[in-house]
């Protein structure tokens, strides 16, 4: 009997926890359970040759709203090769709806909700010869002609649940997930969250044992897929201390926290961790309290905005913060302000998303009630609502391009920085910017870096606002390019004379210069510093208040990156 495990992740860096979790849980019968991860960039030709030619008995596919679409005609075509196989079923977007699914893709089994011990019993029936679907709970499946729905699974104890990542070497250059609790207390009302109630966690003692071994192994990053991780301020905060005192120097740990509900005793602690320790995603979606109240997000603003700005005067952990568009209540104008809100905010990371109808979900039971029409397929994104018409969707689709392309990616940072000072507010920037990118059909094709400096150099040029600071802006664009990549060829607009070459040698012969403004490189020679440095002529002084013409030497450090922001140290020379 050789049970597949497969899934399709969304990136390759990206690991499958759930197939992992229960290969672990049914460890007993190890020699039968197979994992095959794909992504979904792959072609489903590829896919599909590559599990017929392992020729499994079961395949079991974890499904979630990025890959349900290409699993279900996989699927398909798997039961028209390999019409003997069976197929399960399992993750977030077949756990409700589970009968539905059923009559629209040819499974035989989907398991809903928790999986590892309903997958234990179905294949130790299976290997045993003794399957007995009627006495397995949490499972939905075919009997003959119907379809069979049985009771809810009972939760299970976290802690009989075994550790998942015995071999590390397969995990190289890929992203960890690990989970400490399972649930959520809150109830927002576009999240599946909301529906399993009550929350459970791991031992302290399990806890520690598992991020010991992360630690000890030198792991680059580690992902909670905690729902809320400091639902439980104790749990939350014997984690942190835990790996503030064990910290390693390199692995970085990814959280989803509740900003507003944060005690100083938690910031306190979060004060200490190593720059570059802690990375926080947290969900603001919106700042309409009406908006708020009717999604039951039960946040205040205030209270977040207070502890983020805190977070980032530590300037140790990077914050990344959350909008959705298309929630009840929130039009174009309420939407610009809470973008201008949560933007004022400066997190290292803004996402824009578009509001999803997921299944079981609350909205999706109210769509009618709110006015949302959403996409008939996964991912059931918003098409437009009662207070967004669709010219406003699209049109907000172009700002979050041009936030994802120039701010997210840290392009263009301190050019936007001081460009958006020229527009009423951020927002507005963005959506010149969009619409500019769409009057000129930038949007059509894909960009290299210096192509898209190119571009908002040109869209700087072009708009009326800003077009008489261009010559100081060009200096920005300098600042942000050295800033991201030892650059070495620029565009035309930026090439540079010989008089600027010669120039650049002499400051790297200026041992006194250099131990003043970068005392960490006072011991390299000057061959040494033209090979790790680089040395950039602003014509405007960009640092000083009334950005007068003035030659500045900026030296660049492109062994010394920012923990936090990933930007490259500079020094001004003069």
């Amino acid at each position: 009997m050789k049970i597949l495990l497969t899934a399709l992740n969304a990136k390759y860096i990206h690991t499958a926890l759930a197939l992992y979790c229960l290969k672990s849980y049914a460890k007993e019968f190890q020699n039968h359970i197979a994992i095959a991860e794909y992504t979904i960039n792959h072609q489903e030709d590829f896919i599909l040759q590559q599990i017929y030619r392992q020729q499994p008995d079961v395949i079991c596919f974890s499904c979630y709203l990025w890959n349900i679409s290409q699993i279900s005609r996989i699927v398909d075509n798997l039961k028209k090769i390999l019409p003997h196989v069976m197929i399960i079923l399992g993750g977030a977007e077949v756990s409700y709806e589970a009968e539905q699914t059923l009559q629209q893709i040819p499974a035989d089994i989907i398991i809903r909700g928790e999986g590892e011990k309903t997958f234990y019993e179905i294949a130790k029936g299976l290997i045993t010869n003794t399957l007995s679907l009627e006495n397995i709970d949490g499972i939905t499946y075919r009997k003959g002609n119907t379809i069979v729905t049985n009771p809810n699974r009972a939760p299970i104890a976290l802690d009989d649940l075994p550790f998942v990542y015995d071999d590390i070497k397969a995990f190289q250059h890929r992203i960890l997930y690990y989970e400490t609790q399972r649930g959520c207390p809150y109830n927002c009302q576009y999240c599946l969250s909301s529906i399993e109630k009550g929350v459970r966690f791991l031992s302290k003692q399990r806890v520690e044992k598992d991020l010991q071994f992360f630690l000890d192994n030198h792991v680059t990053q580690v992902k909670f897929v905690d729902r809320t991780f400091n639902a439980n301020a104790e749990h939350a905060n014997h984690i942190w201390s835990y790996l503030i005192e064990h910290d390693n120097g390199i692995t970085n740990f990814h959280m989803e926290i509740t900003a507003d509900i944060l005690q100083q005793e938690s910031l306190e602690l979060l004060k200490k961790a190593r720059k570059g320790l802690f990375q926080f995603e947290i969900g603001v979606q919106s700042t309409n309290t009406k908006t708020i109240k009717a999604i039951q997000r039960n946040t205040s603003f205030e209270k977040l905005k207070g502890i983020v700005k805190q977070i980032k005067s530590y300037g140790n952990i990077h914050q990344h913060l959350d909008l959705i568009a298309g929630l009840p209540y929130e039009d174009y104008a309420s939407f610009r302000n809470s973008f201008n809100d949560v933007y004022a905010l400066q997190p290292e990371q803004f996402q824009l998303g578009f509001l999803k109808l997921l299944k079981g979900s609350g909205l999706r039971k109210d769509a009618e009630k709110y006015g949302i029409v959403y996409r008939k397929d996964a991912v059931y994104e918003v098409l437009y609502t009662n207070e967004l018409n669709c010219d406003d969707v699209f049109r907000l689709k172009q700002i979050e391009d041009m936030v994802e392309t120039y701010y997210n990616s840290g392009k263009a940072c301190k050019t936007i920085e001081y460009a958006i000072s020229f527009f009423e507010t951020p927002f507005d920037f963005y959506e010149a910017l969009g619409d500019y990118w769409l009057e000129n059909a930038y949007n059509e094709i894909q960009h290299s870096k210096m192509e898209l400096y190119t571009i908002f150099y040109h869209f700087v040029c072009d708009t009326e606002c800003t077009a008489q600071y261009k010559d100081i802006l060009k200096e920005y664009l300098k600042l942000d390019i050295f800033m991201n990549d030892n650059v070495k060829t620029l565009p035309e607009w930026l090439e540079e004379g010989e008089q600027q070459k010669q120039k650049r040698w002499e400051y790297y012969n200026d041992a006194t210069l250099i131990k003043q403004k970068a005392v960490h490189l006072s011991e390299q020679t000057a061959k040494q510093l033209s090979k790790r440095c680089h040395i950039c002529f602003l014509e405007y002084d960009i640092f000083s208040e009334n950005k007068c013409k003035k030659q500045t030497a900026i030296l660049f450090d492109y062994g010394k990156r920012d923990a936090v922001t990933k930007k490259y140290q500079y020094y001004q020379l003069v």
